[in-house]
């Protein structure tokens, strides 16, 4: 089939994520003071979207702490410079088995299983204009964890979401991600015209190559949005590609730490370089009042101290 090229491209920048990066760059956001001023300056940069999850100051390690939340959240909008906040929504659904012939028990060390309204506590709080909805339990990397969504707790958060006026983000790791996200569309847990982000090439979920994209894509309903990313050094080729594609664009720390072989990238130039490979392919980077008006968001303003 032939591309319909996105002209006009929005780019998310997911700040800091929840892997283990925080000790492989020192340009990895930890405190929610750095946090908030890689997004601010990514938004700078041209990132409409900033997608934020928060870190323990100290070490690094991911957290669901409401205060960290709440501080990034009201730094970020307290900021000269208007972006859009979009939250993560992913935490509390950890589960890492015990030894292969013993794997009950669950290893506390990496468990971190919470309920619907646990999850979104921070959601609820914030009020951000978008969080996200990973969409269907997955296999990650490690030899023991499992990421966990059931379709219950999917629907329970899917509502809450909805009910909240935060718009979802709905995160694709697979076929089968999609299949669900457009079953709960079609049920009305979420509202029509949904927005989807394709995860590719994150161990175990969907590879990264392009017929496996265009296999996503060409399963996306036509009047959602959507955007893509990849990993690592295949982050800005999935720039190019998903805006061939008729997507958006997701670049970031949480996904790639390098600019180049060996150089370190701040969020910020990572969100130029993006830029640069989205206006040389003669399409236009636009800004956050176009994507509320796109996706139709509120813009919420600081809370009064």
């Amino acid at each position: 089939m032939p591309l319909t090229m996105n002209r006009e491209v929005f780019i998310t920048c997911a700040v800091t994520g929840s892997g283990g990066t925080q000790d492989r760059s020192p340009h990895v956001p930890r405190s929610p003071e750095q946090i908030a001023s890689s997004a601010i300056d990514a938004a700078k940069a041209g990132a409409a979207v900033v997608h934020c999850h928060v870190r323990d100051p100290q070490s690094g390690a991911p957290s669901r702490d409401l205060a960290l939340y709440r501080e990034v959240t009201d730094r970020i909008r307290a900021a000269e410079v208007d972006v859009v906040l979009n939250l993560t929504a992913g935490m509390g659904g950890d589960m890492t088995f015990g030894p292969i012939e013993a794997p009950l028990p669950l290893n506390p060390a990496g468990t971190d299983m919470a309920g619907a309204t646990e999850r979104l506590a921070h959601v609820a709080e914030c009020l951000p204009e978008i969080c996200t909805l990973d969409c269907g339990t997955m296999n990650f990397a490690e030899a023991d964890y499992v990421m966990t969504n059931t379709p219950g707790m999917l629907r329970a958060m899917g509502k809450m979401m909805t009910d909240l006026g935060v718009k979802p983000e709905i995160e694709a790791f697979d076929t089968g991600h999609l299949w669900f996200a457009k079953e709960l569309v079609r049920e009305g847990t979420l509202a029509p015209q949904a927005l989807v982000q394709l995860c590719m090439g994150v161990p175990w979920g969907a590879p990264n190559d392009l017929n496996t994209l265009m296999a996503m894509v060409n399963n996306v309903p036509d009047d959602w949005h959507w955007s893509a990313f990849s990993l690592g050094r295949d982050q800005m080729p999935y720039v190019a590609a998903s805006v061939l594609a008729g997507g958006n664009v997701r670049v970031g720390l949480e996904d790639n730490l390098f600019l180049d072989k060996g150089v370190l990238a701040t969020n910020a130039q990572l969100v130029e370089r993006a830029a640069s490979i989205i206006e040389n392919m003669g399409a236009k980077v636009i800004g956050p009042q176009a994507v509320r008006e796109r996706l139709g968001l509120t813009r919420r303003a600081p809370v009064a101290k």
